[in-house]
């Protein structure tokens, strides 16, 4: 006989996810799949102008998501960064390096518009928990 997949959703409180009908993230067997995440604070629901901050906040959100799942950074396997403007990579990059120094996922940044022009980051991940044998 064959286990019951565990699927279970993940949300962040944010009354978008029903109106657009997704997940923050959704627990799928071994796998956590993060949606793409913003900068956004969803406490105070504000966002700093700046990227760098935008992208601290976007690492904070993640992690909050993956510990839900009972994940962290060090679990994500995949990663996709998508970005406003192409020149902010090369200022990015150290700072996706601080948080996946461990994980080393494959990942993949993508040039494109997003859906707030006060957003000029999101990241989406996928992460393997290491909790199932």
């Amino acid at each position: 006989m064959v286990d019951a997949i565990e699927r279970r959703l993940i949300s962040s409180g944010s009354a978008f996810e029903a109106v657009a009908g997704y997940s923050r993230a959704v627990v799928d067997g071994d796998y956590v799949h993060v949606s793409g995440t913003t900068g956004f604070d969803y406490a105070a629901m504000t966002i700093d102008e700046d990227i760098a901050q935008q992208t601290h906040q976007c690492f904070h959100n993640v992690g909050a998501a993956l510990s839900q799942a009972g994940c962290t950074l060090d679990d994500v396997v995949r990663v996709r960064y998508y970005l406003t403007d192409v020149k902010s990579f090369e200022q990015l990059a150290p700072i996706f390096g601080e948080y996946f120094a461990r994980a080393r996922p494959a990942a993949t940044a993508i040039l494109c518009g997003l859906v707030d022009s006060r957003m000029k980051i999101e990241i989406e991940v996928t992460a393997r928990s290491r909790s199932h044998p």
